[in-house]
């Protein structure tokens, strides 16, 4: 099979050395295993810059989705209301959530590209007294854009409530201070920004928050209160965890550290993401979100004509080593360039250097 640069926001390119850890086979009851879980918890704790007295980590198996779920259907009860904030498909999917959990909630969207308006916010806020939780994506890899999460957070703790982010694509790629933002519950994934592969997600929460969540949840498997109760004791999850895929997480929060943890990544990043956007732009191709309010996770890029294929395209790319996303807009025509993983600016260069030369042979 071939090696390709993905250029996706996860799964995505990861380390040889993160690959081999892989190789071996772990039991879960083994106390090794256990110690494992143990450190990756105490170390997400430190890239939040949460003191364990405070804050706690619980790992959940499954997809990025399976983690958001589990904590929606944990931390809210029949009595609480959501003011779920959004402009992507993936803050749309939580409202689905919401839909099928049967919770109360307040949906507030605005366009692909554009930020919630904070004055807006605060009307609801203050017209609403039902809202107990308020809930954002904070980067909303629909299109790249990275939402003004300390404007939400200052409005959530200005008037008291409890704060969801999904920072399934940011966190470990751009700097969080949790306790600062007041962050309630975080949400993130193992193969994001940490750079690790799929099959859990993990959720950063307020200790004394998730406490009183016992009860909540009307999912056995998706449970974050149980969850954590049995993870505290010794590491043990409550059932068949993906061992291998722990193992692989474990030294890819190691080789973060190596690399100077998050500012250093966040700084390999946004400088992947500045070259990806001023090439293509110099070849025809417009971003979607403007600057501004651009992530260094992702890039939405318009068609350049009406006859862009994209499918002969993305041929074209694969065939030379990069593997694109297609878009997720449904009036616009578009695609996606991620530049997260181990990626590096040479392989940014490369891949321009492959999309002049379709631009030139192919497109007329």
């Amino acid at each position: 099979m071939e090696q390709y640069k993905l250029l996706t926001p996860g799964p995505l390119t990861t380390t040889n050395t993160v690959k081999e850890e892989m190789l071996f086979d772990r039991c879960t009851w083994d106390q090794d295993y256990k110690d494992i879980t143990q450190k990756i918890r105490m170390q997400l704790l430190q890239l939040a810059k949460a003191s364990p007295e405070d804050y706690i980590t619980v790992l959940m198996q499954g997809s990025g989705t399976f983690t958001v779920e589990s904590v929606m259907t944990t931390a809210m009860n029949n009595q609480d209301k959501a003011l779920i904030i959004t402009n992507g498909t993936y803050g749309e999917r939580i409202v689905k959530m919401a839909d099928y959990i049967g919770l109360h909630y307040k949906h507030y969207d605005v366009a692909y590209n554009a930020y919630p308006d904070e004055l807006e916010l605060k009307y609801i806020l203050e017209n609403d007294a039902a809202i107990t939780h308020v809930v954002m994506v904070h980067c909303e890899t629909t299109t790249g854009i990275l939402n003004p999460l300390e404007r939400v957070s200052r409005l959530a703790k200005a008037y008291q409530k409890t704060l969801i982010v999904d920072a399934m694509s940011s966190f470990g790629g751009i700097e969080m201070d949790i306790p600062a933002l007041g962050i309630d519950f975080l949400i993130s994934s193992a193969n994001k920004c940490i750079q690790g592969v799929p099959g859990f997600g993990f959720v950063i929460a307020k200790l004394d928050k998730l406490q009183a969540c016992e009860g909540n949840a009307n999912s056995l498997s998706l449970d974050l209160y149980d969850q954590w109760k049995e993870m505290n004791k010794d590491g043990k999850w409550r059932y068949t965890s993906p061992t291998h895929v722990v193992a692989a997480f474990s030294k890819a929060i190691d080789e973060l550290m190596a690399e100077g943890g998050i500012p250093a990544r966040f700084q390999r990043y946004q400088r992947n993401n500045q070259l990806l956007r001023e090439g293509l732009e110099q070849l025809g191709f417009q971003p979607y979100i403007p600057g501004e309010r651009q992530s260094p996770i992702i890039t939405t890029f318009l068609f350049p004509n009406d006859t862009f294929e994209f499918a002969d395209f993305y041929h074209y790319v694969k065939e030379r080593g990069f593997v694109l996303y297609p878009g997720k807009l449904t009036e616009i025509n578009t695609f996606r360039v991620g530049n997260i993983g181990e990626v590096y600016e040479e392989d940014i260069k490369r891949l321009c250097n492959v999309i002049q030369q379709y631009m030139g042979a192919v497109v007329k």
